[in-house]
Formats: C-alpha cells, sequence, structure tokens
C-alpha cells in the first residue's frame, strides 16, 4: 500500500479535513487512490485509508472469520496423552473447564477476549458494510463499540499462548493438535484483515455526514490554537466549546479531562498489583497427590533449563520486561506532559514510546492464556492436574490496567510542548 502524506496548504472543504487525533494538527487529505492511505506530516499517524471494494472485502473477511470461529468450536482443538491416559478438548471447553473449578473471573476473561468480543466485532463489521436496516441510534452504538472494542480482540495473542503452551506440555506427554485447530489459525489471520479492511473517517461518513463548521480554518496548525476540537469516536471537527459531537454524541473536550491524574492512578494500581502478580503462584501442578506452586519467573527458569531457550525468552520478554517497561514508559510520558522534562522538542521520540506501549501491552496476556489451555488440558485424574492460582487473576488485571493507563492518556500533551513555528496555547490537561 502506497502512502501520501497530507500536507497540502490550499483552503479546502470541510469535508477534505482532519484533525490529527495524535498530534491535533490540522491537514487536509490529499485525494486517495485505490490502495494508498494518508498519513499525517508531523506525527506519521494514519489518517485515512482507501481500499478497493470497501464494503465487499471487510464483509468477506468477517463473513469468513465467523465461520472460522464456528467450526473451531465445534470440533475438538488440542488433545494430549500421559502415561497412556489422554485427553482432548474443544475450544468451547476452556472456560467451562474453569467454570467446573471456581474459576469465574479467568473464565470471563477468555471468554470475552478471546470469543465474544472478536465474534461482535466481526458481526458489527458485516451489518455497518452491508447498510443493513437499523435504527440509526443502533448504527452510531455498533460504530462506537467496534473501535473501542478494536483493542481488546486477543485473538492472535490466544494463539501465541498456545503455541507456548504446546512447548511446556511437550515435557509430560504427547501433544497433538484437533480438527479445529486449523480453522481457529484462520480465524486469526481473517478478523485481523477485517479490521485492517476497515477504515474509521470513511465508516462514520458512510452512517452519517459530519457536521459543516462555517468559520475559516487553516492547514498545517494545530486545532487548539483555532478553538477547534477532534472528536476521538467518529473524526469529525467540532468547535471547542461543543462537548457533545452531533454525529456520534459522544461527550468530549479540547484535550482529555484530567488525562494525566487518570493515567498516574491507574499506573500506581498496577504498580501494586504487580509486586504481588511476581511473587504469589500463578499456576499449581498437582501430579500424583503432590502439589507445585509456580511462578512467573520460576516457570522461565524452568523452561529455560529445559533447553526451550525461545520460549523462556518469549515469556520473560511478555510477562516481565514488558510490563515493567511499559509501566516506566508511561510514567516517563506523564513526567513529560506534565511539563517536567528537560526538552520541550522532543515530541517525536515521545509520541514514539507512545505507540510502542499501545502495541505491546496486550501481548502480555500470553502468559494467562497459557495457564488457561493448560489448566483445561491437564485433567488427567489423579496422575496430574493443572490450576491458576491467584497471582494470575493479579498479573491479568496488571496487563488490563497498564492498557486502560495507555488508553486514558492524552499524546496530544506531548505535542503541546513542542518548540514548533506553529502557534499554539499553551497546554491545557482536560481544560477547554
Amino acid at each position: 500500500m502506497r502512502i501520501i502524506v497530507a500536507i497540502r496548504q490550499v483552503q479546502p472543504s470541510s469535508d477534505e479535513l482532519i484533525l490529527c487525533p495524535q498530534c491535533d494538527l490540522l491537514v487536509a487529505l490529499p485525494p486517495l487512490s485505490t490502495g494508498t492511505k494518508a498519513v499525517c506530516s508531523r506525527c506519521s499517524t494514519i489518517l485515512n485509508t482507501r481500499w478497493e471494494e470497501p464494503r465487499k472485502r471487510p464483509i468477506g473477511y468477517a463473513l469468513s472469520a465467523l465461520f472460522m470461529l464456528l467450526l473451531a468450536n465445534i470440533f475438538p482443538f488440542i488433545n494430549m496423552r500421559v502415561a497412556g491416559f489422554g485427553n482432548e478438548i474443544k475450544l468451547i471447553n476452556i472456560p467451562q473447564v474453569m467454570l467446573e473449578e471456581n474459576y469465574t473471573s479467568m473464565a470471563t476473561l477468555f471468554m470475552l477476549l478471546v470469543q465474544l468480543i472478536p465474534a461482535f466485532c466481526m458481526l458489527a463489521i458485516i451489518l455497518l458494510c452491508s447498510k443493513a436496516r437499523m435504527p440509526l441510534a443502533l448504527k452510531e452504538w455498533m460504530a462506537k463499540m467496534l473501535f473501542q472494542f478494536k483493542t481488546w480482540c486477543m485473538v492472535e495473542v490466544f494463539l501465541a499462548g498456545v503455541l507456548v503452551s504446546f512447548v511446556k506440555l511437550m515435557a509430560y506427554g504427547d501433544i497433538g493438535i484437533g480438527s479445529s485447530f486449523v480453522p481457529y489459525c484462520l480465524f486469526c489471520l481473517l478478523q485481523v484483515r477485517a479490521f485492517q479492511c476497515i477504515d474509521r473517517r470513511w465508516l462514520w461518513q458512510d452512517i452519517e455526514p459530519a457536521p459543516r463548521l462555517d468559520r475559516p480554518l487553516t492547514t498545517g496548525r494545530t486545532g487548539m490554537s483555532q478553538g477547534l476540537r477532534f472528536c476521538r469516536c467518529c473524526t469529525a471537527i467540532l468547535p471547542a466549546e461543543m462537548t457533545h459531537c452531533p454525529r456520534c454524541h459522544t461527550k468530549g473536550y479540547v484535550r482529555r479531562r484530567n488525562s494525566l491524574q487518570w493515567t498516574l492512578a491507574l499506573l500506581v494500581t498496577s504498580v501494586m498489583l504487580y509486586i504481588p502478580a511476581n511473587l504469589m503462584p500463578i499456576m499449581v501442578t498437582e501430579a500424583l497427590g503432590n502439589k507445585m506452586n509456580s511462578t512467573i519467573m520460576a516457570g522461565v527458569i524452568l523452561l529455560w533449563g529445559e533447553g526451550s531457550y525461545p520460549v523462556a525468552i518469549v515469556i520473560f520478554i511478555a510477562s516481565i520486561m514488558v510490563p515493567s517497561l511499559k509501566m516506566l514508559a508511561i510514567g516517563w510520558l506523564c513526567w513529560d506532559a506534565n511539563g517536567k522534562g528537560k526538552k520541550r522538542d522532543d515530541s517525536e521520540r515521545m509520541h514514539l514510546i507512545y505507540e510502542v506501549v499501545e502495541f505491546v501491552g496486550r501481548w502480555s496476556m500470553i502468559d494467562v492464556f497459557v495457564i488457561a489451555v493448560l489448566s483445561a488440558l491437564v485433567h488427567i485424574g489423579l496422575l496430574m492436574s493443572v490450576y491458576p492460582a491467584t497471582g494470575a487473576l493479579l498479573f491479568a488485571l496488571v496487563v488490563i490496567l497498564t492498557m486502560f493507563a495507555a488508553m486514558t492518556f492524552d499524546p496530544r500533551l506531548s505535542w503541546d510542548r513542542a518548540n514548533e513555528t506553529i502557534k499554539k496555547e499553551p497546554p491545557r490537561d482536560g481544560k477547554q
């Protein structure tokens, strides 16, 4: 796909204008040919994408993904044999086993992040792109939920966790894949592709035109300096004093209100939970009546000692390094956005850190999904059983809280401090 930088300085119509959601720069979108995308000239954020067959492609991918998910739940997923005893599970059995063992919270997380939310998003894409007859309010609600839930679709993270669990289970017995494993892999690829083919701006324009502005606008300047704000839900450009978007009815401000306070509160809470999550066992293995507790670091050491170096490194990076570095990075972002940083021209570096934090945070759930697979599959009578422990739930909460912390942080606060030639007002955290 070719990239076109949106930087025109002519006076375009309001339909061609967009405020960058990351740096607040007002840019004019250039004409896009099929297979191209426009990016912000200041921070390189993707602003608009034009796909060939913008309706048929996402509908086709989403329909195929839902069919693959159905197949993945009908047939056996993976199986295991230990000392002549065998066990196999279906995908739908994983939360059922955890519910039977009174691990309701873990079962709920699995169902939401791996099955229900991805299925809802695929269904929403089909209904919205096919222009199904629905009340306008229902279309708006589905579009809101689609883009809010996108981050919480962890199908590919779960699949990586399954592959890691294979390596762990090989030490105990023979592992095989069932007839639904390949359909689930296809579901993972198809749902990712369906999301890629959906452009937020195009979808909202298809639902309802953006509200018109009756004031002159200047491209190449920030929205805040012109008394404008960006609707983070539907991408509409609105007057700064308008707190409710007339198109999607979402409440918003020039900058997220109390962004730094919320981010720091979530960050401190995640740090407080991260310490016991690493000290307490995340998994209990019961073999021939003997119970063995395992912490995150103990699991990494065990895999390393067994010679599974790549898997040990993956678990160490995803479960130890990524959460720690993510919390440090979020703290650094808040420190810089609050005006404590020494440099005022390092907004590009802060923006890169923010993008990395947003991308890698969800992958820390690998260890939680590994435990879910092991606890569902390794139930072979008195011979061997695996159960999740309190540390697994605490670690899952750490990942979720750090994801929320990244979401509540307003990246435009870092750009407000940039020493540029663009005239702008002083940073106003959460104020109009």
